[in-house]
């Protein structure tokens, strides 16, 4: 029935099994590459790189390539088989050679260099890039004429390639694509990349200084108070007002102040009123983000949150925002802030500590759709000023009031239900 000898026969039926093997290798490892990777290498322009993006880019023309090729080798590897069956057992060899085929292509140049190629899917993609770059141009008229067909059929079942084929990613999967990276990138490092992510739905109200913790100057008070205040200032801006914060005239610079003292280190009020700042306000429900870019814009470090009515509720910093980012580095923040840490279920906090920031700590879900504290949240619970001892059960959470002055629950036990 052929010429070649049986030996001659096997020969070409393993070569065929190791085109085979590749060609499904390559379409495992073309379609698994990093596509972030890639982006990187292409920014470079890296060699392999640009090949692979094209390659990629048109899915279309390379998967049709690559089935065109594999879908030959493996219809000649069968012509090839039976061939050999015939040979040996005549016939009844046509049936040996079908199921034997089949085991030895699922195996072998299947299942076996998928698994492979989807496991070192960058280093073998590059690799095999130029010479699947340049067979699409040279069977690209048999893949047009093939393609041509496939989508005649697409049409019928209403499918259109015009339509995005990458769907934009959400904050939570960027988030979620960052945590599954964390064994990349340092613990801090993650850290930082999912608070800036999360600043969209944080409010500037949740990251200010309230109001009852600002430090600010009376321009009614007497000269030896004022010059007291400014002399021993610790913030790089103090608010100045008259009467009451509502009342702000705006923000000394600290480095001002010595320009200001005159002998005996008296300050001149009016002087001290030509050198502030003009106030700058934030509405309530601003975000984060953008107060962050609006600061950017404005070359501002420091504006003062209002609500509704035009009251101030707090004064919020550039430096607030970094440290939604980054964590705390302020010292006297710190320690008005402190969390302590007792047991992974429990910790001990000052009340003006953030829900959001239990909530983080301990996985719990205390509700933050009115306060922001909590202080806030244990005066809402218990309707009442509570007392030293006073424990409460609530969304999951055991709740014990340490430490109460002036109305303010200065320290509170909270324990995870388990």
């Amino acid at each position: 029935m052929t010429t070649l000898s049986i030996d001659s026969l096997f020969l070409i039926l393993v070569l065929l099994l190791v085109l085979s093997a590749f060609f499904s290798g390559s379409e495992t490892a073309l379609m698994s590459v990093n596509r972030y990777k890639l982006k990187h290498r292409v920014k470079k322009k890296d060699e392999s790189a640009l090949k692979v993006n094209y390659l990629l880019n048109n899915p279309e023309k390379t998967l049709g390539l690559i089935l065109l090729l594999n879908n030959f080798v493996n219809i000649l590897a069968s012509a090839i088989t039976t061939l050999i069956a015939i040979e040996l057992y005549g016939d009844n060899g046509v049936a040996i050679a079908a199921g034997f085929l089949t085991f030895i292509i699922l195996v072998f140049s299947e299942v076996t260099p998928k698994t492979f190629a989807s496991h070192y899917s960058d280093k073998i993609a590059y690799k095999i890039s130029f010479f699947f770059y340049y067979s699409l141009k040279i069977f690209n008229p048999i893949v047009k004429f093939i393609n041509f067909f496939s989508r005649i059929i697409l049409m019928i079942f209403g499918f259109d390639k015009k339509k995005n084929r990458h769907d934009d990613l959400s904050n939570e999967e960027i988030k979620t694509i960052i945590q599954e990276s964390s064994n990349k990138i340092t613990e801090n490092y993650e850290e930082m990349v999912l608070n800036l992510l999360d600043l969209q739905k944080v409010s500037v109200e949740n990251a200010m200084i309230p109001k009852n913790d600002i430090k600010g100057l009376d321009i009614n008070e007497s000269e030896e108070n004022i010059n007291s205040k400014l002399i021993d200032i610790k913030h790089t801006r103090l608010p100045v007002y008259s009467k009451s914060l509502n009342n702000l005239k705006g923000f000394i610079n600290k480095k001002h102040v010595p320009g200001l003292l005159k002998e005996n280190n008296i300050i001149n009020i009016n002087q001290l009123i030509s050198c502030l700042s003009e106030p700058y306000y934030i509405p309530e429900d601003t975000s984060l983000l953008s107060q962050l870019i609006i600061f950017k814009k404005e070359k501002k470090r420091i504006g003062c949150v209002v609500d509704e009515y035009g009251d101030i509720k707090g004064i919020l910093t550039l430096d607030d925002i970094l440290e939604e980012i980054v964590g705390e580095y302020n010292a006297d923040q710190q320690k008005k802030n402190i969390i302590k840490t007792i047991s992974r279920n429990q910790i001990e906090v000052h009340g003006s500590v953030q829900l959001r920031e239990i909530n983080k700590i301990l996985s719990l879900s205390l509700s933050e759709s009115s306060i922001t504290t909590i202080n806030g949240y244990i005066l809402e619970s218990l309707q009442e000023i509570p007392e030293v001892g006073m424990t409460f059960k609530k969304d999951n959470t055991i709740i014990e009031v340490r430490e109460v002055n002036n109305n303010f629950v200065e320290k509170a036990l909270i324990t995870k239900k388990i």
